[in-house]
């Protein structure tokens, strides 16, 4: 209702009250813009349009930069001089010149900053400034599977006031679904450091759902499953697929380095699973947020996460099952017991533990957080495959606590996908892992297992653009016989010169194993020279252990051939990151 202060008569206000009671949130707001623009009177802005405003981004995957550029053209619309920044791009020491920011950052696996945010972090969180003047707002982005949920952009958040800066809108912590908190976070921090222009537009039309047939993260194309293929031979201990999609007509693009997010649907079974512990039929009816009333089998199987459990999780199910086990395990001082726990475990698991009474519909939906989308690297050139997308995607399936347990994705496309199909997708941009500029420019690939896909779209791509850049693929996986993904690819591209040099490693062929980093140790002398060449260093692949392990061995080859000390070699790798000449795709 209106307030009794608003600017109408008791009757207007009776008028207005009743009409706008009976509107939708679309119809608000298409009436608020409408009002808005028809306004008779184009006053010069207020205060806000001479504030300036620095929008700082920390990111991994790009969902940070898309905000902020989001952020900074709902900044602009209310008269703000909004200018965007990298944390790649800006010593923390530029913080003290800045009378108004924001910061939107991403947190990397376990409680890491984003690759390109490492510098600015460890130099931010451990130098001592004077930012008294400075008035802020912070976003964190992070994903509550894992433990150190937000980690980075609360570090950020403490660190400013730390230093003295002025929180002017409380920080937001965001879970991969972070469009709706995102939106409610921007209005609040743009509102608390001035007030909008009478032309503004509410700061969430950015998010306004995607119609027609513009597709993208908000409307996901129909692609359709033209081939899938098994790359490892009989007798291998994996699962590696080559899919291939169709993009016609979707008016989606790409570049080698981006990423295909697929909107997988849980497996019946696991479906069947959570139903059973839970002591539901699936037949229940359940309404989302923001949605309308739906059988729950469907809702567990199209829209929620019912897989991976993590502490936010178990801690939704305590509030409503009060379980005094649960309650000692999501202790403070029982974090080593919560990590065993939560390893290999899922929600049946959980329900079966913790709930075993079972749950209500409504109850067992509201502890689920919604089901994300899975991003996955290309592995396509868009000139050598124009209208197709490609991914080689490994089946994730193992036993833990006596149960099958299966990756979600992974499987869906596997064994719930025929050629012919339609698989909901979209194009997902990486800015941070990107082909140098020039063709001439010499490259290092290193990617074991199904790391390599973003490689086979680098050498593809440079092979139809006929660059003349040396380049250098180092291939890792279990067994030559089986595993050797892409093989005869790798062998043609030697042979037309968009390969320069391959090199494998193939851990479980001989008693000692060997893996990628063994193989760049081995040819320390000829990577060395290809760096002093300006070559361009990328790995893709697991972050856990290769790609920590690829790193300490670029460290080791630095020192060695460039007869440095670990400092020094440690710098020239900074420098290298710096520059864009070392890119990481890990996961």
């Amino acid at each position: 209702m209106l307030p009794e202060h608003a600017p109408f008569t008791p009757d207007q206000r009776r008028n207005l009250d009743s009409l706008l009671s009976g509107l939708t949130p679309g119809q608000r707001f298409w009436l608020a813009g409408f009002l808005s623009a028809d306004s008779a009177a184009p006053a010069a802005a207020p205060a806000a349009a001479s504030l300036p405003l620095t929008v700082l981004y920390g990111t991994e995957s790009g969902n940070a930069e898309e905000l902020a550029a989001q952020t900074v053209k709902s900044a602009k619309k209310r008269g703000f001089k909004a200018v965007m920044k990298n944390m790649s791009e800006i010593s923390p020491d530029a913080l003290t010149k800045v009378e108004n920011l924001v910061v939107i950052v991403s947190t990397w696996g376990e409680g890491d900053p984003p690759e390109s945010a490492v510098s600015f972090y460890n130099d931010f969180m451990s130098g001592a400034r004077e930012l008294s003047k400075l008035r802020f707002s912070v976003c964190a982005l992070g994903d509550t599977s894992y433990e150190q949920f937000c980690k980075i952009g609360k570090d950020v958040d403490a660190r400013l006031e730390e230093l003295g800066a002025s929180r002017i809108a409380p920080r937001q912590d965001c879970d991969v679904d972070f469009e709706e908190p995102y939106n409610t976070w921007v209005d609040a921090a743009l509102s608390g450091f001035g007030p909008a222009t009478a032309t503004a537009a509410p700061a969430s039309a950015g998010f306004a759902p995607v119609v027609g047939t513009e597709f993208g993260k908000k409307n996901p194309f129909p692609s359709e499953l033209l081939d899938k293929v098994v790359l490892n031979g009989e007798g291998s201990a994996k699962e590696t697929w080559h899919y291939e999609l169709s993009l016609e007509g979707s008016g989606l693009s790409y570049e080698p380095g981006d990423a295909l997010a697929v909107i997988a649907l849980n497996a019946p079974d696991m479906v069947e699973g959570v139903l059973k512990a839970a002591k539901l039929k699936g037949s229940e009816e359940v309404t989302l947020k923001g949605g309308s009333p739906k059988i729950l089998a469907d809702v567990l199987r199209e829209d929620l996460e019912i897989t991976t459990i993590s502490k936010a999780v178990l801690k939704k199910l305590n509030e409503v099952v009060s379980s005094d086990k649960l309650s000692a395990l999501l202790a403070d001082d029982a974090k080593d017991e919560l990590r065993d726990y939560l390893w290999g475990r899922w929600l049946a698991d959980a329900l079966a533990d913790f709930a075993p009474q079972g749950l209500a519909a409504d109850a067992l939906v509201s502890i689920l957080r919604k089901l994300p989308p899975r991003l996955y690297s290309i592995a396509s050139s868009p000139l050598a495959h124009p209208d197709e997308v490609h991914l080689t995607v490994a089946s994730v399936r193992y036993e833990a606590h006596d149960s099958l347990k299966k990756g979600v994705a992974s499987t869906y496309l596997a064994d719930l996908v025929n050629q012919g199909d339609n698989v909901l997708v979209y194009t997902h941009t990486n800015k941070n892992f990107r082909l140098p500029a020039s063709d001439d420019t010499p490259i290092i690939m290193v990617g074991p297992g199904t790391g390599v896909a973003p490689f086979r779209a680098f050498v593809e791509h440079r092979g139809e653009t006929g660059a003349k850049g040396k380049s250098w693929l180092i291939f890792g996986d279990q067994r030559y016989t089986y595993d050797f993904l892409y093989q005869l690819e790798w062998q043609d591209h030697l042979k037309s010169g968009a390969l320069t040099r391959l090199d494998v490693a193939f851990s479980r062929d001989q008693p000692e194993k060997v893996y990628v980093q063994d193989r760049m140790i081995e040819q320390a002398k000829e990577l060395y020279t290809w760096l002093e060449e300006g070559a361009y260093f990328y790995v893709c692949g697991d972050a856990s252990r290769m790609a920590h392990d690829v790193n300490e061995a670029l460290i080791t080859v630095i020192e060695t051939q460039g007869g440095k000390s670990r400092e020094e070699a440690e710098a020239y790798v900074d420098a290298l990151k710096k520059a864009k000449r070392y890119q990481r795709d890990v996961y």
